[in-house]
């Protein structure tokens, strides 16, 4: 649906974006990550065709992106952009009119939104009324209100409280399932494992991760292993040898000896449970698999994230 191929974007002497290819697949949530400065707004921005790049192409349905493109696309920029002085509803209007919807149809069709949202009360309401996540919540419909087949959302949840966000998360999963194709730029981890498909992590103008959101977490595991049991902790760690790992222990709330082992030198988790067996009444046992969080922070450096903190 949408394809970057060798996108570079200069500013005076700045290297914004340095080759950057990124194919986001029909009907999909596409999450672009990355720590601030890395380039995921410029990206953007050139998909808009707010600015353009010095170098590669984007395309579209397989076509170069051109001017009329720009009615196929919803765009919710991070900095947000309604008009303080003017009333929520004329607001809602005037910006459906300006992506080819008549009055009347965008009235229909706002009625509908602002049932689902809970904002009957809002139409007549100035902008300046409203608080930072009823603002949000404003500019996401007027983003979605014509029905666009690419979705380019920044930072969608910023302002929401937890049953808005939710609330939030659900519609764009609706609109992928009913055909829309959805390019998620967010800080929000959490999100991204939600309701990302595939993702690419831009870090330092470049595309240093990517792929669908269980093959990275697949790239990133340890092999490490959760071990809970019943039975004597000395026993069971000399078993282990050389062959394995003790990353961590604990004892739970209930008196259970909680181990966290790292499989080694091409063993299996069959191999493990064989050696510990003789030592320990087993409860439970789990893979661990890193958070998009821990793959964020490893994949980009702890420089980038306390770079990005200061920021």
């Amino acid at each position: 649906m949408l394809k970057a191929e060798g996108i570079v974007k200069r500013y005076s002497g700045h290297t914004a974006l340095d080759g950057v290819s990124i194919n986001v697949k029909p009907q999909s949530v596409f999450g672009l990550l990355g720590p601030n400065g890395a380039g995921k707004t410029s990206l953007i921005r050139i998909i808009n065709q707010i600015t353009g790049p010095d170098n590669g192409e984007i395309f579209i349905d397989g076509k170069p992106l051109a001017p009329y493109h720009v009615e196929r696309i919803g765009y919710l920029p991070e900095e947000r952009g309604l008009y303080k002085k003017m009333k929520v509803g004329e607001q809602a209007i005037y910006l459906a009119q300006l992506k080819g919807m008549s009055s009347s149809e965008a009235k229909k069709k706002l009625k509908m939104w602002f049932d689902k949202f809970d904002m009957q009360d809002w139409w007549n309401k100035k902008i300046e009324d409203l608080s930072k996540g009823m603002a949000q919540k404003v500019q996401f419909i007027t983003t979605v209100l014509h029905e666009p087949k690419i979705l380019i959302l920044d930072e969608p949840f910023s302002g929401f409280d937890p049953v808005n966000a939710k609330l939030i998360r659900e519609e764009i999963l609706r609109l992928r399932d009913e055909g829309a194709t959805i390019m998620l730029s967010t800080h929000n981890m959490g999100s991204v494992e939600e309701i990302c498909d595939d993702i690419a992590l831009i870090n330092k103008a470049k595309v240093v991760l990517e792929g669908s959101v269980n093959e990275v977490k697949n790239k990133f595991k340890k092999n490490i292993y959760r071990i809970r049991f019943k039975g004597e902790i000395l026993g069971f760690t000399n078993a282990l040898w050389t062959n394995f790992e003790l990353v961590h222990k604990e004892q739970d709330k209930e008196g259970f000896n909680v181990t966290d082992i790292k499989i080694l030198n091409d063993l299996s988790l069959n191999d493990l449970l064989k050696t510990i067996l003789p030592h320990a009444e087993i409860q439970s046992v789990v893979e661990l698999i890193p958070s998009m969080s821990e793959i964020f922070i490893e994949a980009v450096g702890e420089e980038n994230i306390e770079e990005e903190v200061a920021a």
